[in-house]
């Protein structure tokens, strides 16, 4: 478990060496990666009522052949706030069925930012019925600052869609005609539906309204897998994965 531990932080060359100083036993940097891959990391499932849930996308280096250019994949992170953080490689069936395993409220928030990726992850997590689907207030201000021109009419749209006002915005918006404010328009109307009075929510603590949670969770996965230089080898990447979320879960303990 010390093994364990330690490797879900720092690479398996620094445990075999802070392993030795902490326990005075030498455990081989290859012998600590065949512990890792020997386990079965189990998501933990939930007593309590889940209320919340977020998704997000990583991306995590994967070994090439010398002299080939490393190449960056996604993986996909789920946070069941005040819980629990999951995450899985190219497999989101694996999140879903761990989703739908858990005591799920009605409705049930569900958060992300516009990526398609995103929302089809979500999906069939819980019935359309069951969905409280929000688009991350955060995200959204960014794609608006990207329209750039008028800083009264950035203004003024971030006021009406404080207010959840998609149609205003977009009335508003559609003034500026450079290319910028076209593509944010499509974006209002393809998530109008996930666009609610974030004023109105937030004043009476209905639910969060960003995705903060899960994109604070990825970042502390990739603490383990963006380590300096580290590559993983395609096939280990779902075990590395289900290794660094134990340990975030606090499933590795005496």
């Amino acid at each position: 478990m010390c093994c364990l531990r330690v490797s879900a932080n720092s690479s398996y060359e620094h445990t075999e060496a802070d392993v030795t100083i902490f326990t005075g036993i030498r455990v081989p940097a290859k012998t600590q990666q065949r512990l890792v891959h020997r386990q079965t990391f189990e998501l933990p499932q939930a007593e309590q009522e889940i209320n919340e849930l977020s998704a997000d996308g990583g991306k995590i280096r994967i070994r090439t052949p010398v002299g080939e250019e490393c190449r960056w994949l996604d993986y996909k992170g789920v946070r069941l706030h005040e819980f629990a953080t999951g995450a899985s490689f190219q497999d989101n069936q694996q999140l879903v069925d761990w989703v739908r395993q858990q005591p799920l409220s009605t409705p049930i928030t569900c958060l992300g930012d516009g990526h398609d990726g995103v929302w089809n992850l979500i999906k069939p997590m819980a019935t359309e019925e069951q969905r409280r689907e929000i688009l991350d207030w955060y995200h959204l201000m960014e794609n608006l600052e990207k329209v750039g021109g008028s800083i009264r009419r950035l203004k003024d749209a971030r006021a009406l869609l404080w207010k959840g006002n998609v149609d205003d915005t977009i009335t508003l918006i559609e003034q500026c005609k450079r290319r910028q404010a076209v593509n944010f328009c499509a974006y209002l109307r393809k998530h109008r539906h996930r666009i609610v009075n974030y004023d109105y929510y937030q004043s009476e603590q209905i639910c969060s309204i960003g995705s903060g949670a899960v994109e604070s969770a990825v970042k502390q996965i990739d603490r383990r897998t963006k380590i300096s230089g580290a590559q993983w080898n395609k096939e280990n990447v779902p075990q590395v994965l289900a290794h660094r979320c134990a340990y975030l879960n606090g499933l590795l303990a005496f």
